[in-house]
């Protein structure tokens, strides 16, 4: 950590361009329209300011009470997404704290972030979170029926904008299965905005460090980095 410079940030977050828009170009796009998340979780606050220092706005964090004590004094230099899941007991303080909540896998936590952006007086954007791997120790949407059911209700909500979807892949070296789950969000994304047409529905936020190239090559506009980003912690997986 003691190494960590604005200009180490600045390099990795180069190559991390390269290697998007390469990836892009496999798939017919460029990367410009890619956006970096840069996922600060489990990592102090002085990775906050050197980021910042390199020019990056948007971060990623896991939980509540960490984004809150690392990132309360910051809300009008950063964008803020929470990325992962939201315990409904904490809704009240994301909905004055997130600019986007990535991880809605239930009406019910829906219902009380907007509940509480209300009294904020806030709109939030909100992407649903789907479990394209099936993994049981995963949150996210599994049954397409229950997605639907909920995304009609959801996008009845004031002051949510549902803008997208979500995913983790599996953690595996068999990249036929990761793609297969970056193709699968993908395709659901197509159907719910062919069935629902949302006004601001667009993002894609799948790939982290381990597997970002396979997903901008599968659609991903928004990817999750933090270890090579970073440059460290191997047993990161971000």
């Amino acid at each position: 950590m003691a190494n960590l410079s604005k200009e180490v940030i600045q390099r990795n977050y180069s190559i991390i361009n390269e290697q998007i828009a390469a990836a892009a170009q496999k798939s017919g796009r460029t990367g410009e329209n890619v956006r970096i998340m840069a996922v600060t979780k489990a990592f102090p606050l002085s990775f906050v300011d050197l980021s910042i220092q390199a020019g990056i706005r948007l971060f990623g964090e896991n939980r509540v009470l960490e984004a809150d004590q690392k990132y309360s004094h910051l809300l009008k230099k950063v964008e803020l997404h929470l990325i992962g899941h939201l315990q409904r007991n904490k809704a009240r303080r994301a909905a004055a704290l997130f600019h986007c909540v990535e991880s809605i896998d239930k009406l019910e936590t829906a219902e009380a972030l907007n509940k509480y952006a209300e009294s904020e007086e806030r709109k939030i954007d909100i992407l649903i979170q789907i479990n394209t791997s099936m993994e049981e120790n995963k949150c996210g949407y599994t049954d397409p029926d229950t997605i639907y059911r909920d995304m009609e209700q959801i996008m009845g909500l004031e002051q949510l904008r549902v803008t997208g979807l979500m995913t983790i892949a599996v953690f595996t070296k068999d990249e036929s299965k990761v793609r297969s789950c970056f193709s699968s969000l993908r395709k659901l994304f197509t159907k719910l905005e062919k069935r629902f047409a949302p006004p601001d529905f667009s993002i894609l936020s799948m790939g982290m460090s381990n597997d970002y190239t396979v997903a901008v090559e599968e659609g991903a506009n928004l990817v999750r980095i933090g270890t090579a980003l970073y440059g460290i912690g191997r047993g990161y997986n971000a």
